[in-house]
Parts: C-alpha cells; structure tokens; sequence
C-alpha cells in the first residue's frame, strides 16, 4: 500500500495586495482596506493549512502515464513530467469555514463575500507554495500540474481521492459533477527530476 503521509504548512503571511488582486480591486482606498481588514478579522484562525501527499513511480508511453495504479493520457502532463520517473500526488484544503462564511454573506453582502473569495484564493495558494517550498528543498521539481490544466482529464479526481484518502485526512470531499467541497482545496501533480535527499514527514 502507498504510504500516505502529512504536512502542516506554516503560516504564510497576509498578502494583502495579492488578495486585491484577486478581488479585481485597482487602487488604494480607505473603506476597501477597512472591508479586507473587517473579513480577514473574521476568517481568523479558522482556516487549516494541511497537505496530505503521496510518492510515486512514474512510467510513460508516449501520452500513456502510468502513476502507481493510476493510468490515464495526457500530451501536456507526459511533457511536464520530462525527465521524471517520480512524482508526488498531493491535495490541501483551507477548510470549510470559509465556504460558511461565503453562504452567509452571499445574501447579505456581496462585496464582504467578493472579499472572502479573495482571500480563500490567496490563502490556499500560499498552502501550495509553502508545500512546494518544502519539498523543493529535498528534490528538484516541475511546477504543479493539476485535473483540468491542459488535456488532463478532470475525472482523475476520483483517482487522486482514492489515492490520497482526502475524507479520511482533509475531510475533503468531491460531488458527481467533479467538485470539490471545501472549494477553497487543490489536487495537484509535481513531478520530481532528481531526489536530494529522502522524506522526512510524519505518515499519515
């Protein structure tokens, strides 16, 4: 059985202009701050920053990628995965509680809503980075390649979850239409070029 194993990202910092951008907001002003500072009070410790993640073997034929027991085509990932025979399977989440949060403000105030979108969108990618981060000091690696990205196709979500245990681990879970709930989580694929030096997390 492939070992499972877990990472609890730190903390990144706010960053703040990084959330305005994704708000589609253009210039400075005051009771915009005063709308991200009221919704980043909110979402305060309730948000989780964990990774569950797997190692595995890497085979290709052409499109054809075998991943442990995964096997599916894919152009854009065989060519990402140049040079590759390892990869690591991951997903992370931020939680539900934001999602709570979106579902109330959704009615009764769109633009805290808009904000808190934002914010879930800043927040999971600096999982993912401080994820990537790590694990970039022990191998040298592609970017991450995720369901949906170019001709990958989206229904190897089943797979990943399967996989990785998401419910069991992140109670992350995915609908028949593919989604996943909490919205604010990402499945990714990163390949490995050259391993420095072996794992040293805790297994799930």
């Amino acid at each position: 059985m492939t070992p499972i194993l877990l990472f609890d990202a730190p903390q990144a910092p706010i960053d703040r202009k990084e959330i305005l951008r994704y708000a589609g907001v253009r210039g400075e002003a005051l009771e915009i701050e005063k709308l991200l500072d009221d919704c980043l009070l909110e979402i305060d410790g309730k948000l989780l920053s964990r990774v569950c993640y797997c190692e595995l073997p890497v085979h290709k034929s052409g499109n054809e990628i075998h991943m442990g027991n995964m096997k599916f085509q894919s152009s854009h990932l065989s060519a990402h995965l140049k040079g590759c025979n390892r990869a690591i399977v991951f997903a992370t989440t931020i939680g539900i509680q934001i999602d709570r949060l979106l579902v109330k403000y959704s009615r009764i105030s769109p633009a805290k809503a808009l904000m808190l979108q934002a914010i879930g969108a800043e927040r999971i990618e600096a999982v993912c980075d401080a994820f990537c981060q790590e694990i970039a000091s022990k191998h040298a690696l592609t970017s991450r390649f995720s369901p949906g990205y170019g001709d990958l196709p989206l229904d190897i979500q089943t797979e990943i979850f399967s996989l990785l245990q998401c419910q069991k681990h992140l109670g992350l879970t995915l609908n028949e239409s593919l989604l996943m709930s909490p919205t604010k989580s990402v499945t990714a694929i990163i390949g490995i070029k050259q391993s420095k030096t072996s794992s040293i997390w805790r297994k799930a």
